[in-house]
């Protein structure tokens, strides 16, 4: 695992220090929803906001904690919106944990994302930190042989970095949390407050 997620991290550091290359930077459709999202709302909302976070992001954990319960409240539980989280990997600690994400019955996916970012600094500062994940994966309803065989399933592996170097090359996602809506970036990105976030659904809503 260390191998892959370090090409990752390699190529997200050139991609930093000289800018996106040009077929990135050019205007290119968005991202869609596809089979394998998991997805928090109805399913044919007419807003369909897709983030891609870090699972050690302390951003993604702050939008996570402050900006997110607005935006079910006031978008996705009233129909207007749904979101479709798909996790990008920053780190060899990233992917494990997106790897046990997989293994989450779907109905406890997205308890399990609130999870982990509202015990990050738990995790993260535990001794042995792929243990204390795994533990919030117990709690979510995975037994010890499905986290082991997630956590073995170098395909699945190979499935969670192939999604970020996917993200990066044809939509430019560089940092987390990045969102679009209905397929565009939104500007400002990353984790904005409520507000910020309400102008451009609300925008969305009217095109």
């Amino acid at each position: 695992m260390r191998q892959i997620w370090l090409i990752l991290a390699g190529f997200l550091l050139i991609v930093s220090l000289t800018g996106l290359p040009p077929a990135v930077r050019a205007e290119a459709p968005g991202p869609t929803p596809d089979a394998k999202d998991h997805v928090l709302g109805k399913s044919d909302a007419p807003i369909t906001i897709i983030e891609y976070g870090s699972l050690t992001c302390p951003h993604c954990a702050e939008f996570d904690s402050t900006t997110l319960p607005d935006v079910k409240k006031n978008w996705i539980e009233t129909g207007k919106a749904k979101l479709v989280f798909r996790v990008f990997p920053l780190n060899e600690l990233d992917v494990h944990a997106a790897m046990l994400a997989t293994c989450v019955p779907e109905d406890h996916f997205f308890a399990f994302i609130d999870a982990v970012y509202q015990n990050q600094t738990t995790w993260m500062g535990a001794q042995d930190p792929k243990q204390a994940l795994s533990g919030i994966a117990r709690l979510a309803g995975v037994g010890e042989a499905k986290i082991k065989s997630c956590l073995t399933d170098k395909a699945l592996e190979d499935a969670v970095v192939a999604q970020a170097f996917s993200a990066q090359k044809t939509y430019g996602v560089d940092s987390t949390p990045t969102f679009f809506i209905n397929g565009v970036k939104m500007d400002p990105n990353g984790a904005q407050p409520y507000d910020v976030f309400a102008k451009q659904l609300s925008a969305a809503q009217k095109s």
